[in-house]
């Protein structure tokens, strides 16, 4: 029996994880699933739209932080479950944290991002503090009880996304520093932590470019380790006369020095085309914020929010998507 050659992803096999073959002639690393979107705007009472969530492998299935903003245009967090990683069954209230931090502001949550940094599995979103963002945290290890930290930054911040272990002994994130706004600006940096509340050795890591990222740029799922440096999914934002257009790349970062850029790619690898990213509360906008992987076949599954209304999911072969990167770099 042929033994299948083991990809460049650092981690366990997902034997389970989402999967669609690459349309027949298709050109690009990044494919949609044809029966996008997975996740409806209304797939609980009371929810506007459910967008910008995270997911992770858990147990026999799935599980996953939701983004819902409610009828009332109120953004929170939902627990949801999975068998297959595409059909999910939504908790119907929003998460409530266990030993709430005195003094510790907790006014919207939107964004969230997930990863599993040693027994434990980390939530970080976009906290309001006294009407600014932050970057708030919390930690569980079931996702049924979810204790709350301290804010990783002081406002103005956005897009906080941990490392999936540490750094020469200390966590580590990206984020992208913000304003209160919608950010005419847009800058990652990477900072270094030895317990999440006491942050330093910021680094500058990428910056605007031309084209689809020129007017902002943010980093997407949970950098994953490769044999090649950490990939990192990332958005970027240009400004058109219509207003903002929300598409995604990918970057490779040095291991060791994960402020370090080895590439970055200079075209998108998936732009607002199809209606549901077209069109919703928000158009023109894809926003990548899971990514599930599989180190045996070297398949990817990455979620994102479409139109600021919806969830899709997008599939890569690890490999081909790296050699792409590296053959279209700025």
């Amino acid at each position: 029996m042929k033994r299948m050659k083991t990809s460049t992803i650092i981690g366990p096999a997902l034997a389970n994880i989402p999967w669609e073959e690459k349309p027949s002639g298709y050109r690009y690393p990044v494919w949609r699933y044809s029966q996008n979107p997975i996740v409806p705007r209304d797939a609980i009472p009371l929810a506007n739209s459910i967008f910008n969530s995270a997911v992770v492998p858990f147990g026999k299935g799935f599980v996953g932080v939701f983004r819902v903003d409610d009828i009332h245009r109120v953004c929170g967090l939902h627990t949801g479950w999975s068998q297959d990683g595409i059909h999910w069954d939504i908790d119907h209230k929003p998460i409530r944290f266990s030993k709430a931090i005195k003094d510790l502001p907790y006014e919207y949550a939107y964004d969230p991002r997930v990863v599993k940094v040693g027994d434990r599995y980390y939530v970080t979103w976009c906290n309001g503090i006294h009407g600014d963002p932050t970057i708030g945290c919390a930690w569980t290890k079931d996702f049924r009880t979810y204790y709350a930290m301290e804010n990783l930054t002081l406002p103005c911040n956005r897009n906080g996304v941990l490392f999936p272990r540490k750094i020469d002994g200390k966590f580590a994130m990206l984020s992208r520093p913000s304003d209160i706004g919608h950010t005419p600006f847009g800058n990652i940096f990477y900072s270094e932590s030895p317990d999440l509340t006491h942050w330093g050795k910021n680094r500058f890591v990428m910056g605007t470019t031309g084209g689809w990222q020129r007017t902002k740029i943010g980093p997407g799922p949970a950098p994953l380790e490769t044999k090649e440096g950490w990939l990192l999914f990332y958005h970027g934002v240009v400004t058109m006369c219509n207003g903002m257009t929300y598409s995604f790349g990918a970057a490779i970062l040095d291991r060791d020095e994960p402020w370090r850029v080895l590439y970055r790619t200079r075209p998108y690898l998936i732009n607002p085309r199809e209606p549901y990213e077209c069109l919703g509360d928000v158009s023109n906008v894809c926003f990548p914020v899971g990514l599930l992987a599989d180190s045996r076949t070297g398949r990817l599954a990455i979620y994102y929010g479409a139109a600021d209304t919806v969830i899709a999911v997008a599939f890569a072969q690890v490999d081909e998507l790296i050699a792409y990167i590296k053959a279209n770099s700025i």
